[in-house]
């Protein structure tokens, strides 16, 4: 079983995200318009399309939600006690809040959970990636720019949290459900949007294999081994407690706990890097936490398929 994770449900990811990685070192890509078209394009359009299509109840999405910011919480209380424990700076404290609180819950995690439990497992992570994104460029935003470094630093981040898409295009799903309105057979709308947030899965994987390919991450440290053990371990572990207190059926349960699992989000390099943050110390977790995740993904996927 273990060889079969490796080859059906690993091996895709990484071979796409190689693909963009080799793709960059022949002909040297442009980042931020890929992470643009991911942010401003791709992810409002499938949050949209899978908001308003989802087969999950109202009840279960909430708690799907909940758990996600739960999370969250505990994370940012683990990375304050790290934090603590190494002596790091104000500036390398809040990378490594950023670092272990918000997830690749889109780029990787979302592929990483169709492959590993099929379709209806993307369903859950639907809500998973919703929530993390708004949390993202709310709370993580205001957290990156700390105690408002800079004239109008909060005005500032209130104009982004404004201006990001995935927020509308969650609100506009939940009242398009909410209201009945007939959205999908509006061809005219519905199958451009269904077009583009198909892309959304082999388009993000080859942005992170660009972004994987541009790092140029600092010498292993403690601080960074600290992210690292908070990502893709206590974050799971920790999620295993979450599911048994919300009461999740396993399915559900497995999906979330593997979401948990995810290396560090890009987003969080770019907001420190918009912030005035650490943004070597940023930069270096999505690198590490990418890179070990090879490993402790496919043992994870192997100790949830016994479970199941």
């Amino acid at each position: 079983m273990f060889l079969r994770i490796l080859i059906d449900v690993c091996a895709p990811i990484f071979l796409i995200v190689a693909a963009g990685w080799g793709m960059d070192r022949k002909f040297r890509i442009h980042l931020e318009s890929l992470v643009k078209l991911n942010i401003y394009l791709l992810v409002p359009a499938f949050i949209f399309t899978r908001v308003v299509s989802a087969e999950l109840g109202g009840g279960e999405a909430l708690r799907i939600a909940a758990f996600t910011l739960s999370t969250i919480a505990l994370m940012f209380a683990g990375s304050l006690a790290a934090g603590r424990l190494f002596g790091m700076h104000r500036q390398q404290r809040r990378a490594l809040s950023l670092a272990a609180m918000f997830y690749n819950c889109g780029n990787y995690g979302l592929p990483l959970v169709i492959l590993a439990f099929g379709p209806p497992a993307g369903e859950v992570q639907i809500f998973v990636l919703a929530t993390m994104n708004v949390s993202t460029y709310t709370i993580g935003l205001l957290l990156a720019q700390g105690q408002g470094d800079g004239p109008g630093s909060h005005r500032r981040a209130l104009m982004k949290v404004l201006r990001q898409p995935t927020l509308y295009a969650l609100f506009a799903g939940l009242a398009c459900r909410g209201l009945g309105l007939p959205v999908q057979h509006m061809i005219w709308l519905w199958q451009p949007l269904d077009l583009i947030q198909s892309c959304l899965i082999g388009f993000a994987l080859l942005t992170l294999g660009v972004q994987m390919s541009q790092t140029r991450p600092e010498p292993f440290r403690a601080p960074l081994l600290s992210a690292m053990v908070l990502r893709l371990l206590v974050s799971p572990a920790l999620a295993v407690l979450l599911v048994m207190a919300f009461g999740f059926s396993r399915e559900v349960s497995a999906a979330l706990i593997l979401a948990t699992a995810a290396p560090t989000a890009v987003n969080t390099a770019l907001l420190a890097h918009e912030f005035g943050g650490d943004v070597p110390y940023s930069t270096s977790a999505v690198y590490y936490t990418t890179l070990i995740s090879l490993i402790t993904t496919p043992a994870l996927v192997y100790v949830l398929k016994l479970w199941l």
